[in-house]
Parts: C-alpha cells; sequence; structure tokens
C-alpha cells in the first residue's frame, strides 16, 4: 500500500514538474546585457499529433504552418499535402479537409510532390511552394488552378540550378515573393501574371578585412579554394498587416551579430532595404552564448510570425526558444528550450500565430504547439498596444499591472516612463528612466523638463539677472549719494 502511494505521488510530481517547466524559462535581458528571469508570458495549451486531429495517417517531415482568420493550416511535405484546419474559440483544432491536388487546365488532375510551404491571400488563393516539382503553384479556395512562378528565364538568374521553391508569400495584389534553395540573390519576385521580374531584398554582401587582404595576397588556386564574398540566403519570411516583409536569416559569422553586420532580422520596404527600428541591443536572439546543451553558437533564426500589434516573435532553431520584440526592436520575452516535454523542441521549424496564441511545429517530434498567453503576457501586450494607440493613460496602468508581477521587469519602467513622457509629466519620466537606467530616454525627458522649467521660472531668472547686474550699480549710486551729502 505504501509503495502504491509512493507511485502515485511520484507520478504526480513528474506531472506536476511537466507542468511547471513546459515552457522554459522565460526571461529578458537588462541593460548590462544579464539574464533578468520573468514570470511565463506564455503557457502550454495544448499538444497536437497526428493521431489526435482524426487525419487518419500520421505526419511525414512537415515543414511550414499558416493561419489566416481562425484557420490553420499545415504543410505535409512527406504526404505530399496541405492539411486544413479549423481553430475553435476553446483552443481546439478541427481537421476540415486534406488538399493533396488541384483541377489543372483541360480538367487533368495535378498533384504536389514535398511541398515546402503555403500562403493563403485574402481571397482564399493558395500560393504553394511545390518544391520537387519545381514551381509555385497559385490555385483558388475550390482547388482549382490558376497559374504557376516557375523558374526565370532572365540573364539575372544563374542557370544550371535546379529550380526548388521553398518559401512564398504574396501581397495584396498577387505579386509573389519566392525563396529558393541555393539562391542567394534575395526574394524572387513574379508579378501576379506570373512574370518575373528580379530580385528584391538582397542581402548585402559581408567579409572581414584579413579574409579580404589574405585572398588578395592569394594565389589563383587558393583563391578558388577559398569561399567566395556572396550574400547570404533568407531561412524564411513573413508578410505583416501593413505589407512589410519581415526576413530572417540564419547563415552568418558570429563576430557579424557584435557590430549588427549579420541582421538576423529584417523589415523590408518596397524597395527591399532594411527599416527594423532597433535601440540599444539589436534583436539578434541571445545575447549570452554559453555551451549549455552543446551549444555554443548563438541564436539561428528559421522562422518568424508578426502579430497585428506589431509585436515580431522569430524561432531559433538552435535553442528551440522563442523571442518576442516590439516595434522598437526592444525584447519582450524569451523561452524554449530543446527537449523531450511539452513545450521543449527537438526540431521547430515553423511558428505561427492567430490571434495572441501562437503555434509552433517540430518537424522531429511531429506536433504542433499551442502556447497561450498568461495574464502577465496579456498584460504586456495590453499596454504595448494601448501606447500605440495614444490611450497612454490606459497603458500606464497596465504597466503598473506588470510591475506588480515583476519588480524587475525592465521595459515596466520605459512603459511607464514614456507614457508619462506623452503626459508631460517629464519629472516622473526621469524617476522611471533612472531606475533602469535608460540613458537616452532619461536624456530626452530631461530635455523637456528643463525647457518646461525655463519657461515656467522664465520670469524669476530674468528678475534674478537683473538683480544681479543691476543692484551693484545701485548700490554704489546710494553710496556715491551719500557721500555727497556728508561732503556737504
Amino acid at each position: 500500500m505504501i509503495r502504491r502511494k509512493l507511485i502515485i505521488t511520484i507520478a504526480a510530481l513528474t506531472a506536476l514538474g511537466t507542468q511547471l517547466f513546459a515552457k522554459g524559462d522565460t526571461y529578458i535581458y537588462d541593460v548590462w546585457q544579464n539574464i533578468e528571469h520573468s514570470p511565463d508570458v506564455y503557457r502550454v495549451a495544448d499538444v497536437f499529433y497526428a493521431k489526435d486531429l482524426g487525419i487518419g495517417t500520421e505526419f511525414v517531415n512537415p515543414s511550414s504552418l499558416f493561419c489566416r482568420g481562425n484557420t490553420l493550416y499545415l504543410v505535409d511535405s512527406g504526404n505530399n499535402r496541405i492539411l486544413e484546419f479549423s481553430y475553435g474559440q476553446d483552443k481546439s483544432l478541427s481537421f476540415v479537409r486534406s488538399i493533396d491536388q488541384f483541377t489543372a487546365p483541360a480538367g487533368i488532375v495535378s498533384t504536389f510532390a514535398s511541398p515546402s510551404d503555403v500562403y493563403v491571400g485574402e481571397d482564399g488563393s493558395f500560393f504553394v511552394a511545390d518544391t520537387n516539382n519545381g514551381r509555385v503553384v497559385r490555385i483558388d479556395a475550390n482547388l482549382n488552378y490558376m497559374l504557376s512562378f516557375t523558374e526565370p528565364n532572365d540573364p539575372t538568374y544563374e542557370e544550371g540550378k535546379t529550380f526548388l521553391p521553398e518559401k512564398v508569400v504574396a501581397d495584396s495584389k498577387g505579386r509573389a515573393y519566392v525563396l529558393a534553395k541555393n539562391v542567394n540573390k534575395g526574394f524572387i519576385k513574379y508579378e501576379d501574371n506570373g512574370t518575373f521580374t528580379g530580385f528584391y531584398g538582397a542581402s548585402d554582401v559581408t567579409y572581414d578585412w584579413t579574409d579580404y587582404l589574405w585572398k588578395k595576397l592569394s594565389t589563383r588556386a587558393q583563391r578558388e579554394q577559398m569561399e567566395s564574398f556572396v550574400p547570404t540566403e533568407y531561412s524564411n519570411a513573413y508578410l505583416d498587416k501593413d505589407g512589410f516583409i519581415y526576413a530572417v536569416l540564419k547563415t552568418f559569422k558570429p563576430q557579424e551579430l557584435l557590430n549588427d553586420q549579420a541582421k538576423p532580422i529584417r523589415r523590408l520596404n518596397a524597395l527591399g532595404g532594411d527599416i527594423l527600428i532597433k535601440n540599444w541591443d539589436p534583436p539578434v536572439g541571445d545575447l549570452q552564448w554559453g555551451t549549455a546543451a552543446g551549444q555554443e553558437n548563438p541564436s539561428h533564426f528559421n522562422d518568424i510570425t508578426v502579430l497585428d500589434n506589431e509585436v515580431y516573435i522569430a524561432l531559433d532553431e538552435s535553442r528551440g526558444r522563442l523571442f518576442a520584440y516590439d516595434n522598437q526592436g526592444e525584447l519582450l520575452f524569451a523561452f524554449g528550450n530543446p527537449g523531450n516535454i511539452d513545450g521543449f523542441f527537438r526540431m521547430p521549424v515553423s511558428i505561427e500565430h492567430c490571434g495572441r496564441d501562437l503555434f509552433v511545429l517540430d518537424q522531429a517530434s511531429c506536433t504542433i504547439t499551442l502556447f497561450s498567453p498568461t495574464q502577465f503576457g496579456d498584460y504586456i501586450y495590453n499596454a504595448t498596444e494601448l501606447y500605440a494607440e495614444g490611450e497612454y493613460d490606459l497603458s500606464a496602468a497596465e504597466w503598473d499591472k506588470v510591475m506588480r508581477l515583476n519588480g524587475n521587469y525592465d521595459l515596466a519602467y520605459a512603459g511607464l516612463g514614456k507614457a508619462r513622457l506623452r503626459q508631460n509629466q517629464y519629472k516622473e519620466a526621469m524617476d522611471y528612466f533612472r531606475v533602469k537606467r535608460f540613458k537616452r530616454y532619461y536624456s530626452k525627458a530631461f530635455m523637456y523638463y528643463r525647457k518646461e522649467w525655463i519657461e515656467k521660472n522664465l520670469g524669476w531668472v530674468l528678475a534674478v539677472l537683473c538683480a544681479i547686474v543691476f543692484i551693484p550699480f545701485i548700490v554704489r549710486g546710494i553710496k556715491s549719494f551719500k557721500r555727497e551729502l556728508e561732503s556737504l
């Protein structure tokens, strides 16, 4: 009997431990780049396996997720299909259909060959990166063929390589932006009629001077064996609500992170230029690399998603972590770790969101993990959104709630300070910025406070200055007048 109770107790403690630590250790970095632990911003709401979703067959090499409204799509590459699920308010996934073929012209049925990605437009049409068929195919909501985006027939495109499109996004006009394997000139851009119009957002060429000088001094044979100075390939992309493409790349030298040359997260404008806002530390994931779990390298992002509140969350394949940044490039939270328990990952390959909920696809375990925000997480999102909407009083109230749960959360001080700054309460703003040493914000608040103080006290200042200037003359005049009277 005692043994049975002991087994039950151990099982209960194990289950409790799994529940407590399923998300990983949530943290942020302070201004000195030291880790500050934080209450959980997200919790594991569910972990979905194929058998739980009524599909009938297991996932094989799943590669990508996409969400449109309350519909979630999964690209099941090994089974040559796209699975469609309805996401309910009770946080359930209901299987809708399997898309493994479409109707081509003349009624011919066509299928996919190891598709890698899917993008669903606002009109319900699908853009499918049909990798092994060497095309991105567009089909309508009823699975009828519309057109294909194929290998560019253009001198700027390097011939001799097999065209293997792996990622695709499309804008509201139907223009497609494609990432293909072994193409390092950026996105391959197509018009809505399938015409190739060039490359978009090419990554800058980076190199260090030692490599450059060594290459100059080497023989031709040695130079041919060296690595060429070529742009790096993007690993994934996401189109935000404003039509900007967020792109991530994972191929770079570690030292390139330190001088912000790598730029592993970019927000590309219409001309393909990077307009991502950065402040103290650029958004590069972990600032302390360490050697835990055999990992010695920095974060390598393989996917990204952008919420409607402009918070973007990048997926780090190196350590199975999620890094969230606001639209000013400030880290809101990070969590996750490699492992086999709920909320940990063996090979995370895709991240997507529905509202504030997050889905992460693990290719090794063939699972979809659903994360829902905690109350602490909702407070952070509420404060961020209200500030962006100009509701500074309400934003400050939400940051106060954040501080009650975590008095060391730096961005709460920054948020309260910025709210006070917008409310013209410059002295109070300076106090918040001083606590966490936000020098740039403190300087801005001090500049306004000094200006306000001078405007309020200008009369007294002028009076004092006048007194300092004229009183000596008056005193001397009085003394001179007295001397004249005494001489009479």
